[in-house]
Parts: structure tokens; C-alpha cells; sequence
């Protein structure tokens, strides 16, 4: 006879994704919508340059929409391990505009930090989750110690964390997210969300003139096309609150406005690390507009702010 220690801490197996007919419906009406869109976009798609644009963002979600849909749809804890690889890629971008992926020390340190919160979730261990940026800048402010250099170390020291809260800290709660009831259709809700926001606001601003928000930064950006872009993810949030675990106006009314508002916020932020570094884009995304980092930049500010808005109103 087999003893069993029933004092160990067991997991019991949860039903994937794709089991559920709500993720099955979701899938189908997104992936209906892009191709739809990439169908008309494509007979104009050498009219003029607006639909140059937009061909190039809609054909690269024609591959990176069913690739996600198919990855998010996977047992525990392989969406968890997705996400991580993200954040690890998105910091690689990062690094590469700072012009420092040669310096391996802190460019591995982010990366084992990112890990960490990758088990952190998976442990349900917040606590040392939130503590995790001090542990990173701990064994940062090491790395100058260790090379026995001082030359440029608080600059690189400075970016490394940055780094890490943005790509890894912050992009992270996605994570944390997906342990909220539904989880994982409430992270896909967040991204289509957040994504279009981003592409309806660039294309409303190039029909919608009208005063720049911030001229110095993102001259494309109105009050008009940013307004339009907020008020139709808004309209998209309540079209698709089936997928929240409470379909209250309060539940979809929060995620449309931080999706539109926080999703702005992050753009501009990474618009400013970008052009103060002098390098717009690292390489191209797939066959897309602008490089991985643009795909993720919304969310690093879009992420912690919904999960913090739901752990309040949940």
C-alpha cells in the first residue's frame, strides 16, 4: 500500500480555456473581426498611405491573434509561462534602445528577476512579488562591486530597474490577473481592449485634426482622436463583458476607461524613453507596425492599474 502525504499542498487539475464555449465565442468573433478588417483593408491597401499603415498592423495580427488565442488556451501554468517569456523579450527590446545588452550582468539580472515574478504567481506568493523590485535593485547596486568599475554604473543600475518594473513588475500583473475569477478571458478582454484603443486612436487622428496633447512627444495624438478612441473601447468593453465575471456597468465601464486612459498614459511614457534614447523602433514585429516593445508599451500601465481597480471592486 502507497502512502499518501496529505499535508502536502495538492493543485488540482483545471479545465483549459479552449473547454469553455464563452473563450471558444471569443476567439471566433475576434478572429472574425480582424479578418474582416484585413479583407477590406487589403483591396486599398495602395490607395494612399493611412491604409499603407494600417495593412502593415492588421496583417501582423493575423498571425500574432490566433498564435495568442492558441497559447492563452493551454493548461496551467503554460499562459503563465507565455506571459514571462513576453515580459523577458519585451525587456530585450528594452535594453537594446538603452543601447546596453552588452552589459550581461544587468541585463540576466532583469531577466532572473522577471523569472522570479513568474514564480511568484504561480505560488500565489504576492508578498514577495511587491518585494521584488527592492531585490532587483539590491543585487544591481552589487554589479559595480563585482566588476570593481564605477563608470556609468548608476546610469545602468537606473535603466536596469526600470527596465524590470516596466517589462517585468508592471506587465506582470497580467499574471496576477489571470488568478482573478475567469482570469485568463478577463487578460484576453484587457488586451484587445488596450490594442484596439491603440490602433483606433491612430487612425482617428488621421481624419481628426484639432489640438495636439502633447506636440513635443507624440505629435499624432488629438484631444479628438483621443476622446473617439475612448469612448468606442468603452463601447467595445460593454459589448464584451460576457467574458468578466460580472457583467455590472461598474466592471466594464472601469476596464474600458483604464484600458483607453492607462493605455495612453503608457504609450506616451515609452514614446518619451524612445525618443530620448534616439532609436524609434529594435528590429521589426513579425511582419507589423513598429517592434515588439509597441505591442506591450500600453500594457505596462493598463495591467497593475485594472488589476488593482478589480482587487477593489470585485
Amino acid at each position: 500500500m502507497i502512502d499518501f502525504d496529505f499535508s502536502l499542498p495538492l493543485r488540482i487539475a483545471m479545465p483549459t480555456a479552449w473547454e469553455s464555449p464563452i473563450y471558444r465565442q471569443t476567439v471566433l468573433i475576434v478572429l472574425s473581426i480582424i479578418f474582416g478588417s484585413a479583407a477590406i483593408v487589403f483591396f486599398f491597401r495602395k490607395k494612399n498611405y493611412y491604409f499603407v499603415q494600417s495593412w502593415a498592423s492588421i496583417k501582423s495580427w493575423l498571425i500574432v491573434a490566433p498564435a495568442l488565442f492558441v497559447l492563452m488556451g493551454l493548461p496551467e501554468p503554460w499562459p503563465l509561462v507565455v506571459l514571462t517569456v513576453l515580459a523577458i523579450l519585451g525587456a530585450k527590446v528594452f535594453f537594446q534602445i538603452m543601447g546596453m545588452f552588452h552589459r550581461s550582468h544587468f541585463v540576466m539580472i532583469c531577466y532572473a528577476g522577471i523569472i522570479g515574478l513568474g514564480i511568484c504567481t504561480w505560488s500565489d506568493r504576492l508578498d514577495i512579488y511587491n518585494a521584488m523590485p527592492m531585490m532587483v535593485l539590491g543585487v544591481t547596486c552589487l554589479v559595480p562591486l563585482v566588476r570593481n568599475s564605477y563608470k556609468r554604473m548608476i546610469q545602468y543600475i537606473s535603466l536596469t530597474l526600470l527596465a524590470f518594473i516596466f517589462l517585468g513588475w508592471s506587465f506582470m500583473h497580467l499574471g496576477l490577473i489571470m488568478k482573478f475569477p475567469n482570469g485568463v478571458f478577463q487578460m484576453m478582454y484587457l488586451i484587445i481592449l488596450t490594442e484596439f484603443c491603440d490602433n483606433t486612436n491612430l487612425a482617428v487622428s488621421r481624419y481628426i485634426g484639432g489640438w495636439k496633447l502633447f506636440p513635443g512627444i507624440n505629435p499624432r495624438r488629438t484631444v479628438g482622436s483621443t476622446l473617439v478612441s475612448a469612448l468606442l473601447t468603452v463601447f467595445l468593453a460593454g459589448s464584451m463583458r460576457f467574458l468578466l465575471p460580472d457583467g455590472s456597468d461598474k466592471y466594464w465601464l472601469a476596464a474600458g476607461l483604464v484600458a483607453s486612459l492607462g493605455g495612453f498614459v503608457g504609450d506616451l511614457v515609452m514614446t518619451v524613453v524612445r525618443r530620448d534614447a534616439g532609436m524609434k523602433t529594435v528590429g521589426p514585429f513579425i511582419i507589423g507596425r513598429g517592434d515588439f516593445l509597441h505591442r506591450m508599451d500600453r500594457l505596462i500601465f493598463v495591467a497593475p492599474i485594472y488589476y488593482y481597480v478589480m482587487t477593489v471592486i470585485l
